[in-house]
């Protein structure tokens, strides 16, 4: 099949280069002159696995990149919408850019075409984008407007769209279902799996995709009730974590106890410092913009933030718990990003984290696998410092804290951990460590939902401040203390 993909970010272009894999002959459609460019020399904007692979396998045979939307539309029989939808200040999806590309198909409409919604957009804008086509001279018979959600993750977004949980395909015309249908036919009919040349999955082949039709205004809602979900399973759990802590149980007991549960599941169930990304904030948000534009009362997505919200801050006290006064403290940061198996650090609790920490007045030495070209723009020149690895990162700081769950943290030598750090202090919010292990090498350990181990000294370290001042103290320099049975 011809297909077009509008917009060439995360989204749009892990679906045009899978769409690619599959057989398809893909248009990718962007109007960032840089971006086409890297692209058409197979640099890969974003940290992706697989993508790099696919963008090499691809690149100049079925799928080619162009700043023309037309020329897309009118090569593509399938043309899928896939630019950004941020929130605005209400909270409600900032539809502007699907709007203006809206208006470019319809202009240059010129057979029969199917345009999917791709992109993450509230309930109704199926009709919505319908009503912008026609307002802008095309024929109805012309053209039909369906739903066709993504459920990408960041890390494994290649893997999810070949190898979905489900695939959900909103029309409300048999003909655009049935083009839909054909285009992931290679995943539904188990083709794709049997490959030889298959980019692998989590599954054992022959794997045959589930094909869910559905109304295009349930497709719709599937989206934003799937993400908001799984964001309450995370906020619920962290919840669990906070009583767990007050009242001596270990949090991981707790998950593998509820997780064993099929109804529940363990996925999600991972306590830390909350959720975050270019997904599930936004998308909550969205999610109950609609839920009180259309009159309904859904109050458990507002608990979901304000868990989410809070989480940061217990995290926070945790740290000072640890550390006593945070100011002029050096910490070490490993974790920038928002999840392990990416660069993106939208709305990452990381980087929150550290906002935080500067304005309590630390000194921040930072290492992620995959996000220091990213975090260096979004930090000023000099607000903090990037190390080369983790333990650049750690060298003569007060404590490390660990924000992201890159396996490459997990693997750590203790020891060589503990000898970094001036104060053998770990505060770890994604619970990576065996608390066992962290005693036995000597480290003050603190998690998320479990007892804090005291592994080695419990002396509180000393800003740099006050270590001057005891300095002075010690040797006759500067003003002494006065007692309190002196007179001042």
């Amino acid at each position: 099949m011809k297909i077009g993909v509008v917009g060439s970010g995360y989204v749009g272009l892990v679906a045009g280069a899978c769409f690619a894999e599959l057989g398809h002959d893909v248009v990718l459609v962007d109007s960032d002159d840089r971006k086409l460019a890297a692209l058409r020399n197979g640099t890969c904007p974003i940290h992706e696995q697989f993508i790099p692979e696919l963008l090499e396998r691809h690149r100049g045979k079925r799928l080619d990149f162009t700043g023309d939307l037309d020329a897309c539309v009118r090569h593509s029989r399938l043309i899928f919408i896939a630019v950004g939808t941020p929130p605005k200040e209400d909270g409600d999806a900032d539809l502007s850019y699907v709007e203006s590309v809206a208006k470019d198909i319809a202009g240059a409409v010129d057979d029969y075409k199917v345009v999917v919604e791709k992109s993450t957009v509230p309930v109704y804008t199926n009709g919505w984008i319908r009503r912008i086509m026609l307002s802008n001279g095309a024929s109805p018979e012309l053209f039909d407007v369906a739903s066709n959600p993504e459920f990408l993750r960041e890390g494994s977004a290649v893997a999810d769209f070949l190898y979905p949980n489900r695939i959900v395909v909103g029309a409300d015309s048999d003909r655009s279902a049935g083009l839909l249908q054909e285009a992931y036919k290679p995943l539904t009919d188990g083709s794709y799996s049997r490959r030889s040349d298959a980019i692998p999955g989590p599954v054992t082949p022959p794997f045959r995709a589930r094909l869910i039709r559905t109304s295009a205004q349930s497709a719709e809602l599937i989206k934003h009730a799937s993400n908001a979900f799984l964001a309450m399973k995370i906020s619920f759990i962290n919840a669990v974590a906070s009583l767990c802590e007050a009242v001596g149980a270990d949090v991981e007991q707790v998950c593998e106890g509820l997780g064993s549960d099929s109804r529940i599941g363990q996925r999600f169930l991972r306590p830390g410092i909350g959720y975050g990304g270019s997904c599930f904030p936004k998308d909550l948000l969205a999610f109950r913009t609609v839920v009180r534009e259309n009159g309904c009362q859904f109050g458990l997505l507002d608990e979901v933030v304000k868990v989410n919200e809070e989480q940061r801050r217990r995290f926070l006290c945790k740290v000072k718990r640890a550390l006593g006064s945070l100011a002029g403290k050096k910490l070490a940061v490993l974790g920038l990003a928002f999840k392990n198996g990416t660069d993106d650090i939208r709305e990452s609790p990381a980087i929150a984290v550290v906002r935080e920490l500067l304005r309590e007045g630390c000194q921040i030495t930072a290492y992620d696998p995959a996000a220091m070209e990213r975090a260096a723009e979004a930090f000023p020149a000099g607000e903090i410092a990037l190390a080369p690895d983790p333990y650049e990162a750690m060298a003569g700081a007060d404590a490390c804290l660990v924000l992201t769950e890159w396996e490459d943290f997990a693997a750590l030598d203790l020891a060589r951990v503990k000898d970094r750090l001036r104060c053998p202090i770990v505060v770890d919010g994604r619970n990576l460590f065996d608390p066992a292990k962290m005693e036995a090498a000597g480290l003050n350990y603190y998690s998320i939902g479990r007892a804090d181990v005291a592994g080695g000294p419990r002396e509180v370290p000393l800003s740099a401040t006050m270590e001057r001042t005891l300095r002075d103290v010690a040797t006759g320099n500067g003003r002494q203390p006065l007692s309190p049975f002196q007179k001042s």
